[in-house]
């Protein structure tokens, strides 16, 4: 079974900086065409540019997807350029410190609508336009992939973290039962949970700070930071006809850090 995701239409929302960026250049290396969708505007310009040919293989979106309105007009930004969508990635993301104690800054209804109620709403609307485009293909071909971005703060009891872990958990179950209703469409969902990766914004939370390098090595068995590729390539796994199987499923990329004692090493 092929890999490949060359030809395919795939929106990677979050993709401004870190795992979101990662995976859009990653896909667009791969042959796919990317819309790269995320809030911030001014970093979106400046990491992705744009592509100025006369059949551009990616666009950039900007907008603030916790709004229904700005769902619809990503789908129409990328239908306008693409004709279609084959693949979604659920990228944006966001980590906040949690006081269980204190309503005011337990941060859970935020994090709910950030990590959780965005994903399900661009869910839902961009898979009804994957049924469309099947309507029109072979019975038996794959409709479309989904593929949300977790983490490994969901099994985990880390109570300063607790709006995170919450809300990656209901990520996980919402994986779940998502591709079990989307399945009779032949729309594939699920997810990829990952630990701690070397993203910009964890480079420079190390930068000064050795002994946090070293509490994430050590409390991983595989004794090093992963890299955005290594993430990537996960995902590219479940956007590919090579896991047309798969679905319901939460892979972990860790290394093997959930696997052992947490200590008090944050999952990011």
């Amino acid at each position: 079974m092929s890999f490949s995701i060359a030809g395919k239409t795939a929106i990677v929302t979050g993709a401004a900086n870190g795992v979101g960026l990662a995976i859009g250049r990653h896909f667009l290396s791969m042959g796919a065409n990317v819309v790269f969708a995320d809030m911030n505007e001014e970093k979106l310009v400046a990491e992705v540019g744009a592509d100025d040919s006369a059949e551009p293989k990616f666009i950039t979106f900007s907008g603030d997807l916790r709004e229904k309105l700005t769902i619809a007009n990503l789908l129409s930004a990328t239908l306008d350029h693409f004709d279609q969508v084959d693949i979604l990635v659920n990228g944006s993301r966001q980590v906040l410190e949690s006081d269980p104690f204190d309503p005011a800054a337990d941060q859970v209804e935020t994090l709910l609508q950030q990590n959780l109620m965005t994903s399900l709403r661009l869910t839902q609307a961009i898979s009804k336009r994957m049924m469309k485009q099947a309507e029109t293909a072979a019975e038996d071909a794959p409709a479309g992939s989904i593929v949300n971005l977790s983490s490994i703060a969901a099994n985990r009891t880390q109570p300063e973290l607790l709006a995170y872990s919450v809300s990656s958990a209901a990520l996980n179950q919402m994986t779940r039962s998502m591709a079990v209703a989307l399945a009779p469409h032949r729309i594939r969902v699920n997810a990829v949970a990952f630990g701690s990766v070397m993203s910009a914004s964890l480079k420079d939370t190390l930068k000064d700070n050795e002994e946090y390098r070293e509490d994430i090595k050590e409390h991983t068995p595989l004794h090093r930071i992963a890299g955005p590729s290594e993430v990537a390539d996960a995902v590219q796994y479940l956007a590919s006809d090579a896991s047309s199987f798969v679905t319901g499923e939460v892979i972990t990329v860790d290394g093997g850090r959930s696997l052992v004692d947490a200590a008090r090493a944050p999952a990011h």
